[in-house]
């Protein structure tokens, strides 16, 4: 019998402190070991997807609210974080699964959907119907508007409500850390 993946989303305000420090473990493993605290504190404060195979927790992402700048616009972004599955489980689906479950929420409550994605990651975004933004990318800091070129390449949208220009400029708003 092949076992199914089960989604669970929840914000996280609903999360216990134990399923939390249990994500981070996760992310960090996923991320070998390269998931900062700034990383950590970025997945939080939004809606969380959690797969589970046969009760166990193998993949989490996360969508937090942004604001992004586009053609005149400061859009309301569902911004995904925090992706990573289990090593042992990859290729199972259980990726796209919580995919899904992020792109529920985005388009209930967004005007567009954002990330930044690894390289090996795009490939499923681009197959769940995710755009590689082809414009230049910028971020609103402290000292102004300024450009995040390294950054062109891995920046996906899922539109939404917003009309837009993919190859126009983006620009998002501040955090510490990684901005994209």
């Amino acid at each position: 019998m092949i076992p199914m993946t089960e989604v669970r989303t929840a914000h996280t305000a609903d999360l216990a402190p134990t399923t939390l420090a249990a994500v981070r473990a996760l992310l960090h493993r996923a991320f070998d070991g390269d998931l900062g605290d700034l990383d950590w504190e970025h997945a939080l404060g939004g809606m969380h997807a959690l797969a589970y195979v046969d009760g166990e927790l193998v993949g989490h992402a996360s969508v937090v609210q942004r604001r992004v700048l586009h053609g005149g616009r400061s859009l309301r972004t569902g911004y995904v974080e925090g992706v990573g599955v289990r090593h042992d489980q990859r290729g199972r689906g259980h990726g796209a699964a919580l995919m899904a479950a992020l792109e529920r929420v985005i388009r209930g409550a967004y005007d567009l959907g954002a990330l930044s994605a690894t390289e090996s990651a795009r490939p499923l975004y681009a197959s769940r119907g995710w755009l590689s933004w082809q414009g230049p990318t910028f971020a609103l800091t402290p000292l102004g508007i300024v450009r995040t070129e390294e950054e062109d390449d891995g920046v996906y949208v899922l539109p939404v409500t917003a009309r837009l220009d993919i190859a126009g400029e983006l620009v998002c708003d501040w955090r510490d850390g990684d901005v994209w």
